[in-house]
């Protein structure tokens, strides 16, 4: 699953670019209003509505001396495996009616899974940062869709909606521990690791995301079961109930 993750998801420089960016616009984007991550006039889960769960499309990277960032399988497959049984305990606690969508589901829809990754930037830029990055097209709310791109995922996994959780994460080398503090002596500030995440609850009948999250910090650690959660956690904060 690994390699078929790997191979969806962006390449490395684009995740530089991301965290990067990510991380300078945390600041403005810690006191938005809840109601900023719903779509106007989507009240809710109904009790019929079922939500197909995708596998968590997460990978973790090492960051060396000179901010290079370097894939690393075994720390991916450890957040992996920490966050899919977070985000089904979560799912679970909320009352969702889910189907947990399998590894081979995710492999046949790659495609609407990567793009997925791609308009959640989107939306974490635009909309959720917004400011200066605001389209004045996208002025009205949360209003961002992915046309009938997700029409085949419902019908196959017989989900009215499915909700996607992005995650990427990177970590200080030593090395990169050693020369921000020898850089510090000389006034250099260098950066450390990043967590950049996403998730968004889409009608797969109409391609409207009708619910999304964001989280971009320097803390966190997804190798380890309990932060892992704290991550997930974070994510689905203020995801719609069940009316």
């Amino acid at each position: 699953m690994g390699s078929s993750m790997s191979r969806r998801g962006w390449r490395v420089g684009v995740c530089v670019a991301v965290f990067a960016a990510a991380m300078a616009a945390a600041p403005a984007v810690l006191a938005q209003a809840a109601s900023k991550l719903i779509a106007p006039g989507f009240a809710g889960l109904a009790k019929a509505d079922t939500v197909v769960v995708m596998p968590v499309d997460v990978e973790l990277f090492s960051m060396s001396a000179g901010g290079v960032l370097e894939p690393r399988a075994d720390w991916t497959e450890s957040a992996r495996s920490h966050m899919t049984a977070a985000l089904g305990d979560r799912v679970k606690a909320l009352g969702l009616p889910v189907k947990q969508g399998s590894v081979d589901l995710a492999d046949e829809f790659a495609e609407q899974v990567g793009l997925h990754a791609a308009v959640a930037a989107s939306i974490s830029l635009h909309h959720s940062v917004g400011g200066v990055w605001a389209l004045p097209t996208k002025a009205e709310g949360l209003n961002w869709t992915f046309g009938d791109a997700m029409q085949g995922l419902g019908s196959q996994s017989g989900a009215r909606y499915g909700l996607f959780v992005w995650v990427r994460d990177s970590y200080a080398s030593a090395e990169r521990k050693a020369a921000m503090v020898l850089l510090a002596f000389a006034g250099i500030g260098l950066t450390g690791g990043a967590q950049v995440g996403y998730a968004s609850l889409v009608d797969l009948q109409t391609g409207q995301v009708v619910w999304f999250n964001r989280l971009a910090r320097g803390t966190g650690d997804l190798r380890e079961d309990e932060p892992a959660r704290e991550t997930i956690d974070s994510l689905l904060t203020g995801l719609p109930p069940v009316r």
